[in-house]
């Protein structure tokens, strides 16, 4: 179990360690923490990760699992369902999804299922991956539109910012004129109008957080 909140990580631990044939042998407040404890002689078959968090967020924790320590399974459990998240969140290597209002017999459903057959999702999520990857009558499907490059996804992350257009250039190295091309890209695939648009998106799929 990895979550920076320490209720909600030790509850979750005692009502899993309840599940027949789980047992939960690492509690981690952050990916690094994570990282730091995973022992190569005992390793987890599951990790459940938390989407935001300090250190490693859980994108970034599930990437360096992917790469590193593919035997092991992420399941993600987050406040965030929106297309993008679901979208990253494959493209990092998570095996499923999971709301943290869920009920703990859907929890050990999820579980069983992504030891069992690799995978789990939840009817709405499942349902959302469906309209993601369905084709239009141009033979486009929303998970091409919303794909964003690592230059897009960092763009937007600052754009959620007070920096201002040439702070971001400067920062991230490169032309204002690149600047406006990644904001207008991002107006078309996000379907948003404005910086502010930006914002309230990125908040919203959980690309940026305000808890930090």
């Amino acid at each position: 179990m990895v979550d920076d909140h320490i209720l909600l990580r030790d509850a979750l631990a005692t009502v899993i360690d309840r599940f027949d044939n789980c047992k939960v042998i690492l509690l981690a407040a952050h990916g690094k923490e994570l990282l730091e404890k995973l022992q190569p002689e005992e390793l987890p078959d599951l990790v459940i990760l938390d989407l935001n968090m300090p250190e490693m967020d859980g994108y970034e924790t599930a990437r360096y699992l992917r790469v590193n320590y593919p035997e092991i399974y992420v399941l993600i459990l987050t406040m965030y369902d929106s297309e993008i998240t679901l979208l990253r969140l494959l493209q990092a290597g998570a095996r499923g999804f999971l709301k943290k209002d869920i009920h703990p017999g859907e929890l050990n459903l999820a579980i069983q299922s992504v030891i069992s057959s690799g995978y789990f999702y939840s009817y709405n999520s499942a349902g959302k991956l469906v309209n993601l990857f369905k084709k239009d009558k141009s033979n486009n499907n929303q998970a091409d539109r919303l794909t964003l490059s690592e230059n897009e996804m960092t763009f937007l992350k600052l754009a959620s910012t007070d920096m201002t257009y040439k702070e971001i250039a400067t920062v991230m190295k490169i032309s204002p004129r690149t600047i406006d091309n990644y904001r207008d890209a991002l107006f078309v695939k996000l379907n948003v109008k404005s910086r502010v648009g930006l914002a309230i998106y990125a908040i919203k799929s959980g690309v940026v957080t305000l808890e930090y």
